[in-house]
């Protein structure tokens, strides 16, 4: 029975990974981000370059972008699970498969395999060209720093674009899904930061200002910082909560 099991999980991982890695947007969305990545990281060093009067912390400086990256994975999220909508390929897939909530969940463990490398080597990426073309310059990185920060960078990027999956997976239409999330980080997230800034220590609690804490957290100064091990909890507690309420509507819901 267990053997069984276990060959059913890695036959439907496998055609998720495959529908996946299959769809031409993916691919498009990754490289396009990717190409974003490095433009950014050139005008932030190049910035950092010229105002270079001191030491530098190459990681501030290369992972700048990291507010602008995670469009690319939040589009890379709702593409994963709103793609089969497009054409009814969907009503396939639940003909194949047809435990939903299994299959879900092992959508959205396919979508983290296929994350985890990419947002780490995007991420990487930045922080590399910046610490090329700041050789020169008095910098502050120490290899345990940069290992952890890199870390925490992906697994941001990775939870971020997992929520993005559940959330699509709810709306079940990419534009809709686009709308809300993108309006929620760059719009509705950053005005509320302006508008109240007597409640920051609440704002600590949303998913996109708490995933922040796991690759770049504030001075020890600051009023009601969070480590980045509670930033990851944070985060990781709202994307579980996404995905199992996605599932939920999942389940009932008709094709």
């Amino acid at each position: 029975m267990s053997v069984s099991s276990g060959r059913k999980l890695t036959q439907i991982l496998g055609a998720e990974l495959d529908k996946l890695v299959t769809l031409p947007l993916i691919w498009f969305t990754l490289m396009g981000t990717f190409i974003l990545n490095l433009v950014l990281a050139a005008a932030f060093t190049s910035v950092g370059v010229q105002r270079a009067t001191g030491t530098q912390n190459i990681l501030n400086i290369g992972l700048a972008s990291m507010g602008y990256l995670q469009a690319g994975f939040i589009i890379l999220g709702i593409l994963a699970t709103c793609s089969e909508y497009t054409g009814g390929q969907i009503r396939t897939t639940l003909i194949t498969i047809p435990w939903r909530g299994f299959q879900l969940s092992t959508k959205h463990l396919a979508l983290a395999i296929i994350t985890i490398p990419v947002a780490f080597i995007i991420a990487a990426s930045g922080v590399l060209y910046t610490f090329i073309m700041m050789r020169d310059t008095k910098i502050v990185i120490e290899i345990d720093t940069m290992i952890t920060t890199l870390i925490g960078a992906t697994g941001y990027l990775t939870l971020t674009t997992l929520l993005s999956a559940a959330v699509g997976a709810l709306l079940r239409r990419t534009t809709p899904a686009l709308v809300v999330l993108l309006g929620y980080y760059f719009i509705v997230s950053p005005l509320t930061r302006v508008f109240l800034p007597s409640n920051k220590n609440f704002l600590n609690y949303f998913p996109d200002t708490a995933g922040s804490y796991m690759y770049m957290p504030s001075s020890s100064d600051e009023i009601s910082v969070l480590t980045p091990m509670q930033g990851t909890g944070i985060s990781m507690l709202w994307t579980l909560s996404f995905i199992t309420v996605a599932i939920v509507f999942y389940r009932k819901r008709d094709a």
